[in-house]
């Protein structure tokens, strides 16, 4: 005999299920709360493999747009994965984040823009860069803030970065072997960049550089070439590229100096006559506007010197309830050296961390 099965037993309708359940709630996790759970879920997570290389270029806008219960979760695996936390050794505790500093907005020009970039590109020509040799690393030293969470439910007119903090990346001149060390954002000890991967505009290398044609014509041409169909737009994602070569990396002089003259080619770059970098240092700057986030990007070179200082991301337009002013990301290169070991700083003898 087949037992029918009651009305009770079987399975409801949506509609029906709607009527005889309470309707859901609405929850929403604080941000401290959420950092809070994000934290906890960190030191429990035991990884399985080891950690790939990250990526050489610095995520930027890229964490948390609100923080609902339902998503608190899966914010901390990204928050994870973007910082390079999961590698074997224990994930140091991540700074709580801050509310941007706020500054205001200076108009940018093209007014100086050609004689401006020739005395950067002069500059960087004379400069005397280091050559580095087998077994040598390069050593790159910055004071770094970048972008932590947009803003958050409870506060939609907040938008909170990291805390200014010290990173420093060993890479050897093949781009093959390197070490990044970034107290609270990296496991503790720091992380492995050793890499196979080819070296290319996006993972650059110091032998990789030394091929790139001096010919600011030509390079941009290349640029375009290799980033066609990244970034907002062609023009931005050149710029970024450009900029990404600058900074936690070392260039011969003579492409240094391409590269500047490149850059005063792209549409839309200005001149910006003051900007601060994350040391405090004042200068003037190259920038540049993503017209589709609203931000831009400026390069800092000492006003005297046309020495490059650091970078500098400022909200220029309203977007994502983000305010003009607000800066998301700035940095500042304090030290760049060649040493004979990685881990090694300029000055101490043997690899000591």
């Amino acid at each position: 005999m087949i037992r029918k099965k009651s009305r009770r037993e079987e399975s409801l309708g949506h509609a029906e299920l709607a009527r005889l359940l309470p309707a859901p709630g609405d929850p929403h996790l604080s941000l401290d709360r959420h950092l809070l759970l994000e934290e906890h879920l960190m030191s429990e997570i035991q990884p399985t493999a080891p950690a790939p290389a990250p990526s050489r270029r610095v995520a930027r806008r890229v964490l948390v747009i609100g923080v609902p219960v339902t998503a608190a979760l899966a914010g901390a695996f990204a928050f994870t994965a973007l910082t390079g936390s999961g590698g074997s050794s224990p994930a140091a505790a991540t700074p709580p984040p801050v509310e941007a500093p706020v500054v205001r907005i200076e108009p940018g020009s093209t007014a100086q823009l050609a004689s401006t970039v020739e005395h950067i590109a002069a500059a960087a020509s004379a400069g005397k860069t280091p050559e580095p040799g087998p077994g040598q690393y390069i050593y790159i030293k910055s004071k770094v803030s970048y972008l932590s969470v947009l803003h958050t439910d409870a506060d939609k007119s907040k938008t909170l970065v990291q805390p200014l903090h010290i990173r420093e990346a060993w890479n050897s001149p093949d781009g093959k072997q390197g070490w990044l060390d970034e107290p609270g954002y990296q496991p503790k000890g720091g992380i492995t960049l050793n890499s196979d991967v080819e070296s290319s505009l996006n993972a650059p290398s110091y032998d990789y550089l030394k091929t790139l044609p001096t010919d600011p014509d030509v390079l941009l041409k290349k640029i375009y070439k290799e980033t066609k169909g990244q970034g907002n737009s062609p023009d931005q994602e050149a710029f970024t590229t450009v900029g990404d070569l600058l900074g936690e990396q070392l260039a011969p002089a003579k492409l240094n100096a391409a590269l500047y003259r490149a850059a005063a080619k792209i549409p839309g770059v200005v001149v910006v006559d003051h900007a601060q970098d994350a040391a405090g240092r004042e200068g003037i700057a190259l920038a540049h506007v993503d017209q589709q986030s609203g931000d831009r990007t400026e390069w800092i070179f000492d006003r005297k010197t046309y020495a490059y200082l650091g970078s500098r991301g400022v909200q220029v337009k309203q977007a994502d309830d983000v305010k003009p002013g607000t800066v998301l990301e700035y940095t500042a290169v304090l030290e760049r050296a060649v040493v004979d070991a990685q881990k090694q700083r300029p000055g101490a003898q043997g690899t000591g961390a």
